[in-house]
């Protein structure tokens, strides 16, 4: 029997993004039939977290916080092997970019979930941008192997670090159960109660609040499109992020405050049926490293209009509507437009991308993944 540690630190410190991605894996792993026992790393944390384990998964805390952690390893560099915090193991996995010193004889695994801070420096807050740029590479260098979120994240580390291909895995997300459409009229009052959103028909848009999100254009869309008539909203689910005012003072200038709903960080329960009461989703980043709202909308039954980036197209196959250029406000009027006036194109795209959604499993996710620790464990 192999002992596996696996950094839960990003589960337990975000709500979105790559903490959906660990807790989501981790649930998927625990129901996947196998002999290893698990040690969750939670970094700054004092008790484990109230998150549901089996007896095959035990959690490991440590009170030093993440970044105290990035101070001493990738800083200072000291050499202060992981496992002083996790015990001994076969393998280590890191799942958010950056990989800690370990032990010699210990196999490590480290996800990338994308490489934005270079391929678009502009939308990545400079300190933290500087800080990647130099430990992403050293870690990837020092991995055993690497689990991409997509194939455009894999050609990324080819072409930008030099990584051979047969290094890396790409880890595709899945979607979770609870996202499908909820048809039900008083579910979908209710969260538009919950949330201030009146009755008006919105555009759906989830994630961090950010430059790379491209919101402030989205927003001049918006407008265009209001003022071609159409009575319209557009509501934002996602947490404050960094380089936001760019945002704000477009929806000042454009006095449009009335019709941009900015909600914050949504309850997770809450999702579903956001999107399922919204007219479509709008997912036009300039880059991302999967895009798992495209799959989530697609769930729920709401089609997507999104950019052909980066890892966006691989997920969204041929199941939503694509703006090649996504800096380009007037492309994204004119397929936002056509998804909200042209009924029978929704249609198509809503049952597409039933479809394509159900390809995509966390518990695929989680047998590819178990096959990944297997196959570092036996070299």
């Amino acid at each position: 029997m192999a002992v596996i540690a696996i950094d839960y630190t990003p589960a337990h410190e975000q709500g979105g993004g790559i903490g959906r991605y660990v807790r989501e894996l981790i649930d998927a792993l625990q129901a996947q039939p196998n002999d290893h026992h698990y040690r969750l790393l939670v970094a700054g944390a004092t008790s484990p977290p109230s998150h549901p384990i089996t007896p095959q998964f035990t959690w490991c805390t440590t009170p030093l916080t993440t970044q105290w952690l990035a101070r001493i390893w990738h800083r200072a560099r000291l050499p202060l092997p992981v496992e002083a915090f996790t015990g001994k193991v076969d393998l280590y996995h890191a799942t958010d970019f950056t990989l800690p010193p370990t032990l010699p004889q210990t196999r490590t695994l480290l996800t990338v979930h994308d490489l934005s801070f270079t391929r678009t420096p502009e939308t990545a807050h400079p300190r933290l941008r500087r800080y990647l740029e130099r430990v992403v590479p050293r870690s990837v260098a020092r991995a055993d192997h690497i689990l991409a979120d997509s194939v455009a994240t894999k050609q990324d580390l080819m072409a930008l670090y030099g990584t051979p291909a047969e290094k890396i895995t790409v880890l595709l997300s899945g979607v979770n159960h609870k996202f499908h459409p909820i048809a039900n009229s008083t579910a979908q009052q209710s969260v538009r109660a919950k949330y201030q959103l009146g009755d008006a028909p919105y555009i759906f848009a989830v994630g961090t609040v950010q430059p790379r999100k491209n919101y402030a254009r989205l927003v001049r869309a918006l407008h265009q499109i209001r003022q071609q008539g159409q009575d319209i909203h557009l509501v934002i689910a996602g947490g404050r992020g960094w380089l936001e005012d760019e945002l704000y003072a477009t929806i000042k200038q454009l006095d449009i405050s009335p019709f941009v709903h900015l909600i914050g960080y949504a309850d997770d329960s809450d999702i579903p049926a956001l999107y399922s009461a919204a007219r479509c989703s709008a997912f036009i980043s300039l880059y991302e490293g999967f895009g798992l709202p495209i799959l989530e909308s697609m769930a729920c039954g709401t089609p997507v209009v999104t950019a052909n980036v980066s890892s966006l197209p691989e997920v969204a196959g041929d199941a939503a509507l694509m703006v090649n250029d996504p800096t380009d406000i007037q492309q994204i009027v004119e397929q936002l437009t056509r998804l909200l006036l042209d009924s029978q194109l929704h249609a198509t795209l809503t049952q597409r991308g039933l479809v394509q959604a159900a390809q995509f499993t966390w518990e695929n996710s989680a047998r590819q993944l178990l096959t990944v620790y297997n196959q570092l464990l036996s070299s």
